[in-house]
C-alpha cells in the first residue's frame, strides 16, 4: 500500500483543516487508513471536533469495521461479491464487468464518514478501524478528502 498525505490547509473562519490522502490499491479488498487519519489529526493539531472522510470515487468506498480478525474482512468481501456479482448481466459494462458491481457495492457502503475526535484522537471502539474498500479488479490511485473541524 502506498499512501500520500497532501498539505494541510486551514481556513480563517473557525478551525477547519483540509488535506487529501492518496491511496494506491492493487485489487479488490480493504485497506486500513486509520493510521493515516491519526497522522493527519496530529499534523492539524486537532483538539475536539469532527473528522469528515470522503472518497472521491464511485467505485471505492469507506467503512468503519473490525480491525482485529482479518477473516471479518474476507467474509465481508464474500458478502459484497454475492450481493453484486460480476456476472449478473449488468447493462452498464463499458468499463468492464467489474464496474457496475463496484457502483452497487459503493452504494450499499459509504462514500463518506463523519468521525468524532476528542483531544486530537479518533474516538473509535477497541476493535474498530477505518478502511478504504477497493471494488475494482485492477490497481487504482484513490483520493480521499479529509476535513477536520473543531478546536
Amino acid at each position: 500500500m502506498t499512501t500520500t498525505l497532501g498539505p494541510i490547509g486551514e481556513t480563517t473562519h473557525g478551525r477547519i483543516c483540509r488535506a487529501t490522502l492518496a491511496i494506491e490499491t492493487r485489487r479488490p479488498g480493504f485497506t486500513e487508513i486509520t493510521g493515516e487519519l491519526a497522522r493527519f489529526l496530529r499534523q492539524a493539531q486537532a483538539g475536539d471536533g469532527l473528522l469528515n472522510v470522503f472518497v472521491r470515487h464511485t467505485s471505492a468506498s469507506l467503512t468503519v469495521q473490525e480491525n482485529a480478525d482479518p477473516d471479518v474482512r474476507t467474509d465481508l468481501m464474500t458478502a459484497l461479491d454475492r450481493l453484486a456479482p460480476r456476472d449478473f448481466g449488468w447493462v452498464h459494462d463499458a468499463e468492464g464487468p467489474d464496474d457496475m458491481p463496484a457502483h452497487v457495492r459503493t452504494m450499499v457502503t459509504d462514500a463518506s464518514l463523519v468521525l468524532p475526535v476528542a483531544e486530537g484522537r479518533l474516538q473509535l471502539g477497541t476493535w474498530q478501524g477505518i478502511y478504504l474498500i477497493e471494488h475494482r479488479d485492477r490497481p487504482h490511485r484513490r483520493t480521499i478528502v479529509l476535513t477536520y473541524s473543531g478546536s
